[in-house]
């Protein structure tokens, strides 16, 4: 009996985002790990190290990547990362996500240093993941809508407040408002306060993710069915089935454009 081929060491995934931090090891466009940390800018750079170190040693298996992928939003934690990966992965080769990085994607924009990294490796995933043009809706901090043409062009995009900032300010500068609980309420016509909130945030935020792509589908000059609209980020769960233009979701789109960055690159 011939032992089958070792499979080759994952390459270590980092989205670092103003609110969470997306660990991930990536392996031949399969994420086969991954773990979600609280962006922390007071956190050290060894506090990092001693953190993703901790993360890997929970894999079933020893796991040793092939180098190290990111991108970043938060300028004081970079530095941190930086000062980490020369400390703890000093034998890794890693690819900081950045202008002069070359993503393979055209970005057609007045200013493309302009564009946030995470957006631009968004586009990138999703033009190897889809024929023809494609809209990435990320739910995070901000809601960010970003458009790929069907030549495989980044076009530009469209950014909102995310779902829990609005929320928040409208709890501060509500006098008899309060912070509630993110979820489904009963129906749109809202009997509370906090149903209301509920009804106020989650079917007004799809209505918005689908009037945004409705008009960027026109503005394409696409058909709305021929479009792939792909959900990402860690809210988008909350407000997935709310929305009627959106046509699939992939979690973690950020890693696995990371991993074809790294290729590129290295």
């Amino acid at each position: 009996m011939v032992d089958a081929d070792p499979l080759p060491d994952p390459l270590l995934c980092v989205d670092i985002g103003n609110s969470r931090t997306v660990v991930g090891l990536v392996r031949d466009g399969e994420v086969i790990e991954h773990w979600s940390v609280q962006t922390d800018e007071r956190r050290t750079s060894d506090e990092w190290g001693l953190l993703v170190d901790g993360l890997l040693q929970r894999t079933e298996v020893e796991l040793a990547p092939v180098g190290v992928a990111l991108c970043s939003t938060v300028p004081s934690v970079l530095h941190e990362w930086r000062t980490m990966l020369a400390a703890y992965f000093p034998d890794c080769p890693h690819v900081v996500v950045e202008p002069g990085i070359r993503t393979g994607i055209p970005v057609l924009m007045d200013n493309p240093r302009e564009v946030g990294t995470d957006r631009i490796v968004n586009a990138l995933a999703a033009a190897r993941l889809y024929d023809g043009p494609v809209i990435v809706v990320a739910f995070g901090t901000a809601t960010t809508f970003d458009v790929v043409n069907g030549s495989g062009q980044y076009v530009g995009g469209a950014i909102a407040p995310g779902v829990e900032i609005s929320l928040e300010a409208l709890g501060r500068r509500g006098a008899q408002l309060r912070k509630i609980e993110l979820r489904r309420p009963r129906s749109v016509i809202a009997k509370n306060t906090v149903e209301a909130l509920q009804s106020g945030v989650l079917f007004g935020y799809a209505s918005q993710v689908d009037g945004i792509v409705t008009r960027m589908a026109a503005e394409l000059d696409v058909p709305l069915a021929a479009l792939d609209v792909v959900a990402t980020g860690s809210l988008a769960p909350l407000v997935l089935e709310e929305c009627a233009t959106i046509t699939d979701h992939r979690p973690l789109l950020t890693l696995l454009g990371l991993e074809l960055v790294f290729e590129r690159n290295t």
